[in-house]
């Protein structure tokens, strides 16, 4: 997609120059995103009510298309290698 779109983490908006870059296109963000995956014996304990947090970022991207307005949802960050 091509610029104007906006970009959120978690469900708070990012700033392109201050948040994340573009570049080759790819957003780059300058902070560590993580994503949760939850093992088994952290499922079976949220079966029984027990809960268990961790920093699970999502990237999210509204962006227009024919005029119409869409959203990229629960994007999954990677980590490039440098």
């Amino acid at each position: 997609m091509r610029p104007p779109f906006e970009v959120y983490v978690s469900g708070v908006r990012q700033e392109p120059g201050v948040d994340f870059e573009v570049a080759d296109g790819v957003l780059l963000f300058e902070r560590e995103l993580r994503k949760d995956h939850i093992s088994g014996w952290r499922w079976f304990l949220g079966a029984w009510g027990v809960g268990t947090y961790r920093q699970d970022d999502s990237v999210d991207i509204r962006y227009q298309r024919d005029g119409r307005t869409l959203v990229a949802e629960g994007l999954e960050p990677e980590v490039l290698d440098d």
